[in-house]
């Protein structure tokens, strides 16, 4: 794998790029995350399939200008114009998910087929119990206790099945060193919501669940795989939201037959 950096306004954009055969396809990870989150599925992918995974804006080695209003989506059109790539595959998980899902419905040309992992969909109205868990997080990370808002989220529903599995070492890591900023301050763009646009979805998908996963994420899924009838779903019987980290062999082996 290559590594590369890309300047978009004064944020600066880090990844890898593995030259191969086929359309090349496009890893973005979920938040607090970085493209670190990858390797298992990468290491079960075909070795000369054409890779670019990369660090959202704010995110592992991407940087981000506190204060300048931004999208990932377009920050994802900006990389694929820069590294040459007139379409690509993509791939996302969780916010990643909601970023590719956001592209594709911005964009439908650049995209030839779309692989979607325990997504997130933009101007989603969480629940109560997703709310109220979040604000205790950003209250930690705003009062200056970032170490209690770092336990606040590795203890989070969403990674209960992780944790007890092989992985949760590496999702320890990955929290530990994230930053914390986006729970002080996010500059994201506010976007329309997508589950009024769900419907204009023709890019043929494959939709990746756990059926473990929290309820938000179950019911954003069960959304996108009923909108769309270009929508293939497999669900993980007993596995959680990080399919990457808790199926990666079998999620890659999904997505090399999808794809290929």
């Amino acid at each position: 794998m290559q590594e590369f950096t890309i300047e978009i306004g004064q944020a600066r954009i880090a990844g890898w790029r593995r030259e191969g055969t086929g359309t090349p396809l496009v890893l973005v990870h979920g938040f607090a995350g970085s493209r670190l989150d990858w390797e298992p599925v990468i290491a079960a992918l075909p070795g000369d399939m054409s890779l670019v995974a990369f660090d959202l804006r704010g995110f592992g080695a991407s940087t981000a200008e506190p204060g300048q209003p931004f999208a990932h989506s377009e920050d994802l059109l900006a990389l694929l114009g820069t590294l040459g790539l007139a379409d690509a595959d993509l791939c996302g998980l969780s916010l990643g998910g909601g970023t590719v899902l956001n592209f594709a419905l911005n964009h439908p040309a650049r995209v030839r087929r779309m692989v979607l992992v325990s997504p997130l969909m933009v101007g989603w109205s969480w629940s109560t119990e997703w709310i109220t868990r979040w604000k205790m997080i950003g209250r930690a990370a705003r009062s200056g206790n970032m170490p209690l808002a770092r336990q606040l989220w590795w203890e989070h529903p969403l990674f209960e099945t992780t944790r007890g599995g092989p992985e949760a070492a590496r999702l320890r890591a990955g929290i530990d060193a994230f930053h914390g900023h986006q729970w002080v301050q996010d500059d994201q763009r506010p976007e329309r919501p997508e589950v009024d646009r769900l419907t204009d979805l023709a890019i043929p998908t494959l939709l990746a669940t756990g059926s473990r996963d929290t309820d938000d994420f179950r019911l954003m899924a069960d959304l996108i795989g009923t909108a769309g009838n270009t929508v293939r779903r497999v669900d993980f019987e007993g596995a959680g939201h990080l399919l990457n980290l808790e199926v990666p062999e079998r999620l890659a082996r999904e997505m090399a037959v999808f794809l290929r």
